[in-house]
C-alpha cells in the first residue's frame, strides 16, 4: 500500500485531504507528517502558505527528533537548516547530523545570525570543516575573534592538496597579485572619503541627540545591529558567494582564489618589517555589527554615506532615525530613503516632518510610491503631485487600493481643470 506522501506526490489525494495534509490533521507517522507539510509547503501553490505555516508551529520535539535522525528525508533537512525555516533549538542537531552535506551548512552559514555563528563555532564538525569555515569567515556579522578562531583553525588543520588543487592555486597565483593593489586602493579611497565626511561633524550634535533620546536609548541599549528585512536583504543576493543557484564546485573554485590571494598577502607581509604589519580592516556590516547602540548612533550622524545607508534600516528606531539628522545627509540619500520598503515606518513619518526634504518633489512623489508608506500619510501628501505623477500612481498595483483611487479622482480632477482653461 503507498504512503500518504507518495499520493499526494502523485496528485491522487481529494482536496479536503489536502487541506487536512496542509494542517498537520492526518493519522501519519510523525516523520511522514513532517515530510508531507514540507513538501506541501515546496512545491505546492494552493497548499503551501497554510503548510508553511504549520511547520513554524510544529511540535519542537517532534521537529527535534527528526532534525536529529540521518534518515529523514533529504528534503526536510534542507527546509530545516534554510535561513528562512531554522529554528534556533534544532541548529545543534543539525550541525551534527550527518545527513545534512557541508554545502548546505555553508549556503546557511553565509548569512548566519550572531547567535547561530556562536553555535557553529561551537560544532566540532563545523569546526573541521574548510568548507564551511571558509564561508562562514564572510559572514558580514562575524567578530574579530571569531574571524581570528576560524583563521587559526583553518591555519592548523588545512585540508591535505591534491595535484589539481595545488595547479590551481598556483595558476591562480598571479591573478590574486595583480587584485591585491586595486583592493588596497579601493580601501584607502574609501578611508579618505569616509575620513572626509566624518571630519566637519562636531561632537556637540551627537551629545544633543544622545541628551534628547535618553530615556529611548536607555530601553534599546542592549539591542544589536538587526537590519529590517535581515541581512541578505541587506547586502543583496549577489553580496553571498554561496546560494542555491551556486554549485560548490563554482564555490570552490572561489575559494582557491581566495587561497591564492591569502597565499600572495602572506608574501608581501614577511617581506615586510613586523612593526610595518597593516591594521585588519572590516567592511562596515561587521564595523556596525559590532558597536552598540550610541556608537550607531554617533556613527549614524559622523559616518558616511555607506554607513548610513545600512543604519537607515537598523531595527532600533532611535539609530535610524540619527541618520536622518546627520549634518552630511544629500537630498539623493533621502530620495532614496523615501521609497524603501525595508525601513521602519518611523523613518518614513519622519521625513515629512524635515522642510528642508519637503521641498523636494521628488522625496513627496517617492513617498506617495511607497507601499510601505502608512496610509494617513500617502494621501494626505498625494494633493502635491503633478499630473502625470497621479497618473502613474493610479496604475501601480504596488500601493493600497485606497491609494490608487484617490490618485485616479484627482488625475481625472486635473484632467477636468486644465480642459476648462
Amino acid at each position: 500500500m503507498p504512503r500518504t506522501i507518495d499520493l499526494i506526490r502523485a496528485s491522487k489525494l481529494p482536496s479536503n485531504m489536502m487541506q487536512f495534509a496542509a494542517k498537520g490533521a492526518l493519522s501519519v507517522p510523525p516523520e511522514e507528517a513532517i515530510e508531507i507539510l514540507v513538501y506541501l509547503a515546496r512545491h505546492n501553490k494552493v497548499f503551501g502558505d497554510l503548510a508553511r505555516i504549520t511547520l513554524a508551529g510544529w511540535d519542537e520535539k517532534a521537529s527535534l527528533a527528526a532534525a536529529s535522525d540521518p534518515k529523514t528525508a533529504r528534503e526536510v533537512l534542507d527546509y530545516m537548516v534554510a535561513p528562512d525555516n531554522l529554528r534556533p533549538r534544532l541548529l545543534p542537531a543539525l550541525l551534527a547530523n550527518p545527513s545534512v552535506p557541508d554545502d548546505q551548512l555553508a549556503k546557511f552559514a553565509i548569512s548566519a545570525s550572531p547567535e547561530a555563528i556562536a553555535t557553529m563555532m561551537a560544532s566540532p564538525r563545523v569546526r573541521a570543516s574548510p568548507e564551511v569555515l571558509k564561508t562562514l569567515r564572510s559572514n558580514p556579522y562575524l567578530k574579530t575573534d571569531q574571524s581570528s578562531a576560524i583563521t587559526n583553525l583553518l591555519n592548523t588543520s588545512p585540508p591535505p592538496p591534491s595535484s589539481g588543487d595545488a595547479e590551481a592555486v598556483s595558476g591562480s597565483a598571479p591573478v590574486a597579485d595583480k587584485a591585491i593593489a586595486p583592493q588596497a586602493a579601493l580601501a584607502a579611497d574609501a578611508s579618505s572619503v569616509a575620513a572626509g565626511e566624518e571630519g566637519d561633524v562636531p561632537d556637540e550634535t551627537v551629545s544633543a541627540y544622545l541628551a534628547e533620546n535618553a530615556a529611548e536609548i536607555a530601553t534599546a541599549q542592549d539591542k544589536p545591529f538587526q537590519p529590517v528585512g535581515g541581512i541578505v536583504d541587506l547586502l543583496g543576493s549577489d553580496y553571498f558567494p554561496v546560494s542555491e543557484n551556486k554549485a560548490m564546485s563554482e564555490i570552490a573554485g572561489s575559494a582557491e582564489i581566495v587561497a591564492a590571494e591569502a597565499a600572495g598577502a602572506a608574501a608581501v607581509a614577511r617581506a615586510k618589517p613586523a612593526d610595518a604589519q597593516p591594521a585588519h580592516r572590516d567592511n562596515a556590516v561587521q564595523k556596525i555589527n559590532r558597536l552598540d547602540i550610541k556608537g550607531r548612533i554617533q556613527l549614524a550622524l559622523k559616518g558616511n554615506k555607506e554607513e548610513r545607508s545600512l543604519l537607515i534600516r537598523d531595527g532600533t528606531k532611535v539609530v535610524a532615525l540619527a541618520v536622518l539628522e546627520a549634518p552630511k545627509l544629500s537630498d539623493g540619500e533621502v530620495e532614496k530613503f523615501a521609497l524603501q520598503k525595508n525601513v521602519l515606518e518611523a523613518v518614513l513619518r519622519q521625513i515629512p516632518l524635515k522642510r528642508r526634504f519637503m521641498k523636494n518633489y521628488i522625496v513627496v512623489r517617492n513617498l506617495v510610491s511607497n507601499p510601505r508608506t502608512p496610509l494617513d500619510l500617502g494621501l494626505g501628501l498625494m494633493k502635491h503631485l503633478q499630473t502625470q505623477d497621479l497618473k502613474n500612481i493610479s496604475a501601480n498595483k504596488e500601493v493600497s487600493e485606497t491609494v490608487r483611487k484617490l490618485a485616479s479622482k484627482m488625475y481625472k480632477q486635473k484632467l477636468d481643470s486644465a480642459n476648462k482653461k
